[in-house]
């Protein structure tokens, strides 16, 4: 029986490139072909989780045996629903340290394969950090449940655009909500709000990405 974990949530508005369909306004540095633009908004916020877990690797990791222990690396567990029913959330090895192309085209065949019930063993069991959105279903803020032994799951929404203060002005920029599950055994809120203060100032400057 798994036993219940404490699992306070942070909610976080977080500034975000933009992230259509379209590259037009996507700095060049992460301009991809037209075959992938359609992972790009995934692929970018992907990447942004791992290195905020890389920056906070309090939160990359397992609770086990009473006592946290850190990732070898940051594996990022994808969540993909299945056609059938259900949802498996692979890992993205080492996902800090992929660029963005390699990135998206890792996600395209691990999805694929996630689908086709053609995983490795090793890619169901070995995620330190769990990403999941529901951003493409229309859902803004999204709360997630931590996996165990893992102890944090960063959740997103859609991107929307949303009046806010630029410069002293106001403007409309795209934002996307990003969310934080946490098991409290392993961390607390001060070092959940450095995991989404990273988040948040990564998709401000995709070109860090």
């Amino acid at each position: 029986m798994i036993p219940a974990v404490p699992q306070p949530r942070w909610p976080s508005p977080c500034g975000s490139p933009p992230l259509p369909a379209s590259p037009r306004g996507v700095p060049p540095a992460v301009r991809w072909s037209a075959g992938r633009e359609r992972l790009l908004p995934a692929a970018l916020l992907l990447k942004a989780a791992a290195l905020a877990a890389r920056e906070v690797p309090e939160l990359n990791g397992y609770w086990t045996e009473d006592h946290f222990t850190p990732g070898d690396g940051v594996h990022l567990g994808v969540a993909v629903s299945l056609r059938g029913g259900g949802l498996v959330a692979p890992a993205l090895r080492d996902a800090d340290s992929l660029g963005l192309g390699e990135l998206m085209a890792t996600l395209k065949d691990l999805v694929g394969r996630a689908r086709g019930g053609r995983l490795r063993g090793a890619e169901v069991s070995t995620a330190t950090l769990t990403v999941t959105s529901l951003g493409d279903q229309g859902v803004e803020t999204v709360f997630g449940v931590v996996h165990p032994p893992q102890v944090a799951l960063v959740g997103f929404g859609r991107v929307v655009e949303r009046p806010c203060a630029v410069g002293g002005m106001i403007g409309v920029r795209p934002q996307v909500t990003a969310t934080l599950s946490a098991d409290h055994r392993a961390t607390d809120g001060v070092t959940g709000a450095r995991c989404l203060t990273a988040v948040d100032r990564l998709l401000q400057h995709p070109e860090m990405l």
